[in-house]
């Protein structure tokens, strides 16, 4: 079996089940003749054709508005937006039609749609095509949030995303597209939403990521277990509903929990989760929880973003410093 990268795995999961579901529709700007600004839908047009594969105008609301109107009367729409930059456009489509219709509706009608993003720093991009803004969307009620970090699991999140009935916002981190590669079965077998993924186990400290930021976890818990500290590694993977009884369980374990998120600090996710480990963990802590972020600032142009995105180097001072803390 070859081995893919995260991108193609993307692309694998929607060809199967569009084979599997003549309801799954892709939309989106560029999403047909040159298979998505990444390539994401790569041949799928000529798979599937024009009908269910649609290229639409540069109008992301309009996009939103034909996802949700297409959900509530029985099809299953994956809307792609270039950028998460650009998906604000939609925010009304999204926070007010699409999370809302079951409850509007009192359960007459659901919203079975996927929204599908490129997002997070690293790619050299300006800022609109940069942003980590997924706490906007974790905030949102009727909403799911799913964030992969590998192809085995964008394989079988997004298969899981596309199947279930309510929206969900998928976060494809940019800086992973292309960055490692896994053999990925095309069984059509979903992976669980909702649910953390332990990497590494430990018992130390616990580290608490997802997205891209997976990948400097891992390479600092590498780095720390050289050091003598043994770092448990989770993906949240679902960051909205967050299942916290797999952190509270590790952080039990370990009694030390450290948060990597590369959104901006000021009420992001980690604040959330930091919360819940001080209100449900405390009397396991033995240090303070703290957190690794990115900045309260726009994603700096070129160079400067390798200085907004959290480091290897920043995991580990913070490791470090809770280790010594008495």
């Amino acid at each position: 079996m070859a081995e893919i990268t995260l991108v193609e795995a993307i692309t694998q999961a929607l060809a199967y089940e569009m084979q599997a579901d003549p309801n799954v529709i892709v939309l989106g700007e560029d999403v047909g003749k040159d298979g998505g600004v990444f390539r994401a839908t790569l041949g799928l047009l000529d798979k599937f054709g024009p009908d269910r594969v649609r290229d639409t105008p540069l109008a992301e609301s309009m996009i939103g508005g034909l996802a949700v109107g297409m959900a509530v009367q029985g099809l299953k729409p994956v809307a792609e937006f270039q950028f998460m930059g650009f998906i604000y456009p939609a925010v009304d489509q999204i926070i007010n039609h699409a999370a809302r219709m079951r409850n509007r509706t009192r359960g007459r009608l659901s919203c079975p749609v996927v929204f599908r993003t490129p997002y997070g720093a690293g790619i050299h991009a300006p800022e609109h095509h940069s942003e980590s803004t997924e706490a906007i969307f974790a905030h949102t009620p009727g909403l799911r949030v799913v964030i992969p970090s590998s192809p085995r699991r964008a394989y079988g999140l997004l298969l899981a995303a596309i199947r279930d009935p309510d929206p969900v916002i998928f976060l494809e981190p940019s800086r992973l597209y292309r960055w490692a590669k896994q053999e990925v079965p095309d069984d059509g077998k979903a992976l669980p939403l909702d649910t953390c993924f332990t990497l590494r186990v430990g018992t130390d400290v616990t580290l608490v990521t997802w997205g891209a930021m997976v990948k400097e976890t891992l390479e600092a818990a590498s780095k720390l277990a050289e050091e003598g500290v043994n770092a448990e590694v989770i993906d949240v993977a679902t960051i909205k509903p967050l299942d916290m009884d797999t952190i509270l369980a590790s952080v039990e374990k370990t009694g030390r929990c450290v948060i990597v998120h590369e959104a901006p600090r000021t009420c992001g996710m980690g604040a959330e989760i930091a919360a819940e480990v001080s209100e449900k963990a405390l009397l396991s802590l033995q240090a303070p929880v703290k957190r690794v972020t990115g900045y309260d600032t726009v994603v700096p142009y070129a160079r400067l973003e390798k200085s907004y995105i959290p480091s290897v180097e920043r995991i580990r001072e913070v490791v470090h410093l809770i280790m010594e803390f008495a």
